[in-house]
C-alpha cells in the first residue's frame, strides 16, 4: 500500500510526526513520489503508520479488513449482539456482500452499543485486572481491550463506509487500550501496561505487514498476466 507525502499532508499530520517522516526520507517538503506504508511503519512507528491509512486510495477493501481483524482480536470480550453484527456485517461490505443501508444501520447500532457498555466494560475491567494481580501483564491486556471492545467494534463498521473511516478505525484499534487506562490505572502496574500494549502493538504490525505483502503479491501477479498476455 503507497502513499504521497501530498496525500498524507493533505490529512493534516502532526508536526511532530511530519518531521520525522521527512527527515528519514532526507526532504524537506511534500512531493508525489509513492511512499510504502511499510517505510512509514519503519520510520514512524505504528501508531503514525495506521493514521497515514487514509490518505492511501486504491485500497479501500484491504484497510477495512484489517480494522475488522483488529476488533475481531477483542470479540470474545463484546457481549453485546450490536457490536458483533456489526463487525459481520463491516466484513461482509468489504467483500462486496452488504448494502450500504445494512452499513448504516449496523454503524449506528454499534455506537449506540459503545454508549451502552462503556461504564460497564471498564468496570469489569478495573476488577479483573485487581482480582489477577498475579499475573498483571495478562489482566492489563485483558482490561485494557475489554474497556475498549465497544468502541473497536464501531469504528471498524464505520470502517466499512469509505476510507478514511476506515483508517480512523485501524488506528483506533493501535490505541483503544491506551483510551481504557484511567478506568484501570490505579490496578495495574506501568510495566504491566507496557506488556499488554507491546503485544497488541505487535500483533497488528505483524498483520499489517502481511496485508502489504499479500497486496503487493497480488499487484506483482497482476502485472505478470498483463505481460504473458500480450506476449
Amino acid at each position: 500500500m503507497n502513499t504521497t507525502l501530498n496525500q498524507i499532508r493533505d490529512e493534516s499530520p502532526c508536526a511532530d510526526g511530519w518531521k520525522k517522516l521527512l527527515a528519514h526520507l532526507g526532504k524537506t517538503k511534500a512531493d508525489d513520489e509513492a511512499i510504502s506504508i511499510l517505510t512509514i511503519l519503519d520510520s514512524n512507528g505504528l501508531d503514525d503508520a495506521l493514521w497515514c491509512l487514509r490518505a492511501v486510495t486504491g485500497h479501500d477493501r484491504e484497510i477495512r479488513l484489517y480494522a475488522v481483524w483488529c476488533a475481531r482480536q477483542v470479540q470474545h470480550l463484546m457481549t453485546d449482539k450490536r457490536s458483533l453484527d456489526a463487525l459481520d456485517v463491516s466484513e461482509r461490505f468489504a467483500n462486496g456482500l452488504a448494502t450500504d443501508e445494512e452499513l448504516t444501520a449496523a454503524r449506528a447500532a454499534a455506537w449506540a452499543a459503545e454508549d451502552a457498555e462503556d461504564a460497564e466494560d471498564a468496570a469489569d475491567a478495573a476488577w479483573s485486572a485487581e482480582d489477577a494481580a498475579e499475573d498483571a501483564a495478562r489482566a492489563a491486556a485483558r482490561a485494557a481491550w475489554a474497556a475498549s471492545a465497544a468502541s473497536l467494534a464501531a469504528s471498524a463498521a464505520s470502517a466499512a463506509s469509505d476510507a478514511s473511516d476506515a483508517s480512523a478505525a485501524a488506528s483506533a484499534a493501535s490505541d483503544a487500550a491506551r483510551a481504557a487506562s484511567d478506568a484501570v490505572s490505579d490496578a495495574v502496574s506501568d510495566a504491566a501496561w507496557a506488556a499488554a500494549f507491546d503485544a497488541s502493538d505487535a500483533a497488528q504490525e505483524k498483520r499489517l505487514r502481511e496485508a502489504c505483502a499479500e497486496i503487493d503479491a497480488a499487484i506483482a501477479q497482476r502485472k505478470e498476466t498483463i505481460i504473458a498476455r500480450a506476449k
